[in-house]
């Protein structure tokens, strides 16, 4: 066999190994990329299972005589604020991730607010409706919890594969980009303070 001829076979063994490897990397990120979609859905049906419990929650609480109106007024604020903020699955951006995460922090503020005040309404605590409702929203709490690590889990994963060599020229040519994670909200780091006082 002659020089040129082997020269040009070892080209052309090049091109279909880099070929090969390029359908493979693609075909990882694209796989990659839809189970971060998947567990992006996860998240948002666990937040939407917490805004339809809200309601029913804030008629509960609206039985009870005297009870501060002010509270209920920023907990449906804060469900309307949060139910609105969305962000599209295919713009999974840090900054989209944490305007989302903004946005359900409030409501989960003033969800806090409003557990803190019911402290003040015995009659209402003792009401089979309004306990349903604590346990319903605390489990939901959970499953928001345990789908928000799922989603940081599977962005890890596709992150860490879209940065390592020779995938970072892959993801750059075919336009995959890293995606944002959950964090902890900002003041996380300390106790609330709880005053029955107020």
């Amino acid at each position: 066999m002659s020089t040129r001829n082997i020269v040009l076979i070892s080209i052309l063994g090049f091109i279909l190994l880099l070929g090969g490897c390029g359908c493979s990397g693609y075909n990882g990120l694209v796989q990659k990329d839809q189970e971060v979609k998947g567990k992006w859905a996860n998240v948002e049906s666990d937040y939407q299972r917490r805004a339809d419990l809200i309601p029913n929650l804030v008629n509960t609480v609206k039985g009870a005589a005297n009870f501060e109106q002010e509270t209920l007024t920023q907990v449906i604020e804060a469900r309307a604020k949060a139910t609105q903020t969305t962000i599209d699955p295919t713009n999974l951006s840090p900054e989209k991730i944490a305007q989302f995460q903004k946005a359900q922090g409030e409501l989960s503020g003033a969800i806090g607010r409003l557990l803190v005040t019911v402290e003040k309404y015995p009659e209402l605590k003792a009401t089979e409706a309004f306990r349903d409702l604590q346990a319903q929203l605390e489990g939901t709490e959970n499953r928001i919890k345990v789908s928000r690590n799922d989603f940081n889990d599977a962005v890890k994963d596709y992150n860490t594969t879209v940065k390592k060599f020779p995938m970072v020229l892959f993801a750059g040519i075919f336009g995959f980009q890293e995606k944002g994670f959950f964090a902890a909200e900002a003041g996380a780091d300390k106790a609330p303070t709880v005053d029955f006082n107020k």
